[in-house]
């Protein structure tokens, strides 16, 4: 029964975690840098961002600036190194706003709230994108495409995506990515990353499998190898090694062998028991323990009073008999007995024969 309910919530959540996917996009460089646009009022600046924003985008810049160099200091975290220069970053409020604010041949995708230009440090941001609940996470993967860019060298599209995943915080613990690669693994449709190299799935589910199981490598890595081995792998594919062979020169192992180890471990990782135990099962069964308890709490207390009603009942019994009768018993009146039980004798006929008589 409980495997029914686990696969029930494995395609609920799958459906959830595919419908989610987008929100924002890389943009390949424009051949010719623009200047300032015409639509920037005002200007703020961090010591390693320069943010533009529009008259109605103020608030949402000003916002931006108290945490945008701590969402950096993450990268350097997890990266083990930090990308040189200062990164713009453009906000403004609407589609028209956006589109106004981006690079000239950088069109913005019609579905994107976010866009970043790699090669030019530069990020593009709707302002009301980052008042919703996933708006941190959109401003760290734009990011973390620029760290990229910015770093230089040729990465693969799964360590581009993957690492872009995982530092924006996206779905790694969420009950949608779970339940993606959970269906992967049973599926035994996991890809191999060197499949993800160049090229990037065109089916949506496929798609879904891909972005989900490039986080978890990346995420893998991180926790296999350490912040001071990535920085290491970022800095050889920034001199020019192929990132197979800085690769193998940080973690000392190969992508083949790590990806294997990685991959012994789904269906230990990957099982379905977390499904049930997480978002609307999680509370279905919270719901149901609670209930339980009201019920058992119904029954204890039904208990309790059964017992005091036959404590009271006892200690009453208990003073009746400490105070003892109430009155004396009531003794029996005095029986007057016949000295002469035969009847009368002829004394007696004597003593009647005297009294008068009628006739």
């Amino acid at each position: 029964m409980l495997r029914l309910v686990a696969i029930a919530c494995l395609l609920l959540a799958s459906r959830s975690a595919l419908a989610s996917t987008g929100g924002s996009a890389e943009a390949e460089a424009p051949l010719v840098p623009s200047g300032r646009p015409a639509g920037v009022a005002g200007e703020l600046a961090t010591p390693r961002f320069r943010i533009l924003y529009t008259a109605r985008a103020e608030g949402s810049a000003r916002a931006l600036a108290s945490v945008v160099e701590e969402a950096r200091d993450q990268f350097r975290d997890v990266l083990g190194r930090d990308w040189p220069g200062v990164t713009e970053i453009r906000v403004g409020v609407g589609r028209a706003e956006l589109e106004a604010l981006a690079l000239p041949d950088g069109k913005v995708p019609g579905w994107a709230v976010a866009l970043a230009y790699p090669a030019h440090d530069l990020v593009l941001l709707e302002a009301h994108s980052l008042t919703e609940p996933d708006g941190p996470a959109t401003l760290r993967h734009e990011l973390s495409h620029v760290a990229l860019g910015q770093l230089g060298g040729t990465w693969p599209r799964w360590f581009q995506e993957g690492l872009a995943v995982t530092l924006a915080g996206e779905r790694r613990y969420s009950l949608g990515h779970y339940a993606t690669l959970f269906r992967a693994v049973q599926q035994d449709r996991v890809v191999h990353f060197e499949d993800l190299s160049d090229r990037w799935p065109d089916h949506p589910s496929d798609v879904d499998v891909a972005y989900a199981q490039s986080a978890a490598f990346v995420a893998y890595l991180v926790e296999r190898h350490g912040p001071a081995q990535m920085g290491t792998l970022l800095d050889g594919v920034r001199a020019g090694e192929s990132f197979e062979t800085s690769f193998a020169k940080a973690f000392h192992t190969s992508l083949l062998l790590d990806e294997r180890d990685w991959r012994a471990e789904l269906p230990r990782r990957y099982t379905w028991i977390p499904v049930v135990t997480g978002g609307s099962t999680l509370w279905a069964i919270a719901a149901g323990i609670t209930f339980v308890g009201y019920l058992r709490r119904r029954r204890a207390n039904a208990r309790k009073r059964a017992g005091q009603e036959a404590e009271e009942l006892a200690e009453a019994a208990a003073r009746a008999l400490a105070e003892g009768p109430s009155a004396e018993p009531a003794h029996p009146s005095p029986v007057e007995v016949d000295d002469n039980p035969s009847g009368p004798g002829p004394e007696d006929d004597r003593a009647e024969s005297g009294k008068p008589t009628l006739h």
